[in-house]
Order: C-alpha cells, then structure tokens, then sequence
C-alpha cells in the first residue's frame, strides 16, 4: 500500500470508495468482472458491494445480454467525486 493512501482507509473501506470513483472515470462501458479486476478484488464480493450501492441508489444494473452494464446515477457521481476529493486532499 502506498504511504498517502494508509490515511484514505483510515475513513473510508478502500475498495467499496474505489469501486465508485472507478465507474465515474471510466472511458468505456463496465461490467462487474472488469471492476473487480480493476480494483484487485473477487468478482463475488464486488456483486456484493455492489447491490448495496444500488440498494442505496448509487449505481444501476442495466441487462446486456448475459452481462449487467454498470452505471452511476446522479447520487452515485456525486459522492464518487467526493471521495475523489477527499482522497486528493489527504494526499498532499
């Protein structure tokens, strides 16, 4: 773990805050298996994370197929930039 990132997961739990700013600054379309990838993390317990984010209304599943698309609503993009906020003023 890097030095200015210890004092991140002292406030918030790394992966779950991780998983939103991911979404938010994502390029491309994503799907649960490239998130959990992306944040080094097994695919069952980012599902898991992630029905709660939707039960909280920070993320939507959208049916593509056989694959869920993953997307932020207004509220999810919100506190991602909080988050992303936050985390760069703790690493100055």
């Amino acid at each position: 773990m890097v030095e200015k990132d210890k004092i991140f997961n002292v406030f918030f739990r790394a992966k779950p805050a991780m998983m939103l700013v991911n979404l938010k600054n994502s390029k491309s379309e994503i799907y649960a298996s490239s998130l959990a990838k992306q944040i080094d993390c097994t695919y069952s317990h980012v599902v898991k994370i992630l029905q709660e984010m939707e039960k909280a209304g920070l993320i939507n599943f959208q049916k593509q197929g056989r694959l869920n698309l993953l997307t932020l609503t207004k509220k999810g993009t919100d506190v991602a930039d909080y988050i992303e906020k936050i985390r760069n003023v703790l690493s100055k």
